[in-house]
C-alpha cells in the first residue's frame, strides 16, 4: 500500500516538475545552471515522499572555477532523485538521443543543455563530444557521464566506456569520481525509510599533459578507486540501515 502511495505521489509530482522546469528553461534556454535547478526541482521533494535518506559528502564537486568530467555509477531510474541533489553548478550531462521523447522530461532534458548522444550515428557522436570539450574548455561547464554505459545494480562496476576520459584529456580537465553506495537492490518503497544511500566525491584527478597513450591507465586507476570505495560505502550504509519493519 505505501509503495502504490509513493510511487503515485511520484508519478504526479514528476509532472508538475517537469511542468515547472520547462517553464523555467524556456525563460533561459540551455542554460548550463538549467540542469543543476531542475535536478534538484525533481530530486529534493522526491527523496522526502519516497523515504531515500542520503548521506553526501561532495566538497570535491564543490570547488570554485573547476570545469571537468564528473564520472558516476549508474544504478536504475531513481538515480535522477538519489544525485538530484548533489549536482553542482554549471553542470550538463550525456544522455540517449532518444530521451528528447519522452514526454515533458525528454524535452526539459532538452532544453536544461544537456548533451543528447546518437549513438548509431558515429559522425553525430563525435560531433556531440567535440562539442563538451569545447564547452569544458571555453565555457567552464563540467560534464557528468555514466560511463558503465548502461544501468547497473550489480555488485561490481562494469567496465568503463572510453567517451568520459577522451573528452577529459582533449581538454586537459580533470575527472572527479563520483561513488554511490549500491542501493537499488535493497530499495523497498514499502518501509517508512525505503534505503540509505551514501555519496562520496573523490579528489579530482588531474589530465593536463595527458594523451590517448596515457588513457587505459587513467581508466583503470579510476574505475579502481571508484569500486573500492563504493564496496565501502555499501558497506556503511547496509550498517547504518534501519531494520525492515517485521524482523
Amino acid at each position: 500500500m505505501l509503495s502504490a502511495l509513493r510511487l503515485f505521489l511520484l508519478c504526479a509530482y514528476s509532472a508538475l516538475a517537469s511542468l515547472t522546469g520547462l517553464f523555467l528553461c524556456l525563460l533561459h534556454p540551455f542554460n548550463p545552471e538549467n540542469t543543476r535547478r531542475c535536478a534538484r526541482l525533481f530530486a529534493l521533494p522526491s527523496q522526502r515522499f519516497l523515504g531515500i535518506r542520503v548521506d553526501a559528502d561532495i566538497e570535491e564537486l564543490n570547488k570554485p572555477d573547476q570545469a571537468c568530467v564528473i564520472v558516476a555509477n549508474h544504478q536504475s531510474n531513481y538515480d535522477l532523485f538519489v544525485l538530484g541533489g548533489v549536482v553542482p553548478p554549471r553542470t550538463v550531462s550525456l544522455g540517449k538521443k532518444s530521451l528528447k521523447w519522452i514526454p515533458l522530461f525528454g524535452q526539459l532534458y532538452w532544453l536544461a543543455g544537456n548533451v543528447l548522444l546518437d549513438r548509431g550515428n558515429a559522425i553525430r557522436a563525435k560531433q556531440a563530444m567535440l562539442t563538451t570539450t569545447e564547452a569544458l574548455q571555453e565555457r567552464g561547464v563540467s560534464i557528468w557521464v555514466f560511463p558503465e554505459g548502461t544501468r547497473n545494480s550489480g555488485p561490481e562496476l562494469l567496465p568503463l566506456k572510453k567517451g568520459a576520459f577522451q573528452m577529459a584529456i582533449a581538454a586537459g580537465a580533470p575527472i572527479v569520481p563520483v561513488c554511490i553506495s549500491r542501493y537499488a537492490k535493497a530499495l523497498d518503497l514499502n518501509q517508512p525509510e525505503s534505503v540509505r544511500v551514501k555519496i562520496r566525491a573523490l579528489p579530482a584527478i588531474p589530465t593536463t599533459g595527458m594523451t590517448l597513450n596515457d588513457m587505459p591507465a587513467l581508466m583503470e586507476r579510476c574505475r579502481a578507486q571508484m569500486a573500492a570505495v563504493i564496496d565501502e560505502l555499501s558497506s556503511e550504509a547496509a550498517d547504518a540501515a534501519p531494520a525492515p519493519l517485521g524482523r
